[in-house]
């Protein structure tokens, strides 16, 4: 295993920890929490940013060019709202229009 993979496998599971610590089975509502910015670090660590068309395509693990966090299958929240709770950012909520590196293709 590389570095980097290993450094990233530590950012995930301290983004998890964190995740295990919020309370099960509360609503969450966008409006209601801050939004992430990208200056924080976890955002930073996960190459967050509110503008996923200001991301080259070709240097994501995933290259395509559509991936947003309205596509990922980590976000949640209505579809449409602007701003959305995601998994990865706990208590936080996400540009549907950004992207960051732990984008998943919705099933």
């Amino acid at each position: 295993m590389s570095k980097i993979a290993r450094r990233q496998f530590i950012q995930l599971s301290a983004v998890a920890a964190a995740g295990c610590l919020v309370r099960p089975g509360a609503d969450a509502y966008a409006q209601d929490m801050p939004k992430i910015e990208e200056s924080d670090p976890v955002a930073q660590s996960l190459k967050y940013v509110h503008d996923a068309s200001t991301v080259d395509a070709a240097s994501r693990a995933n290259p395509a060019a559509d991936q947003t966090c309205a596509n990922c299958a980590l976000i949640q929240g209505a579809d449409g709202d602007a701003w959305r709770p995601c998994q990865i950012f706990p208590g936080k909520s996400v540009n549907a229009n950004g992207w960051c590196s732990v984008w998943a293709p919705k099933a």
